[in-house]
């Protein structure tokens, strides 16, 4: 009974430290404005944006708040055709 019990445990153990090793890691996401180049045509005209203007914009999400307290950038982040590019991008813009 012993053994079996021993058993488990170092089974579960084996199991812990794998998910530990092979879960992929948290990318840190860098908080630059400049990543969002890809949105500027979409965001100061009434074009569509490009996908990569959306995947730049999901990948920046975390970073939107930071934007928008940003005097300087606040109009563009929080203009109309900012929002018309989230909500085409399916992002609901975050509020903070």
């Amino acid at each position: 009974m012993v053994m079996i019990k021993a058993t488990w445990v170092s089974i579960f153990a084996i199991a812990a430290v794998l998910l530990v090793i092979l879960a992929p890691a948290a990318e840190a996401v860098t908080c630059s404005p400049m990543q969002l180049s890809p949105c500027a045509q979409a965001i100061t005209s009434s074009s569509p944006p490009s996908a990569l203007c959306c995947a730049k914009l999901k990948e920046q999400k975390p970073c939107l708040c930071g934007y928008m307290r940003n005097p300087s950038l606040r109009r563009f982040v929080s203009s109309p055709n900012a929002r018309k590019v989230s909500n085409r991008c399916k992002l609901p813009i975050p509020r903070c």
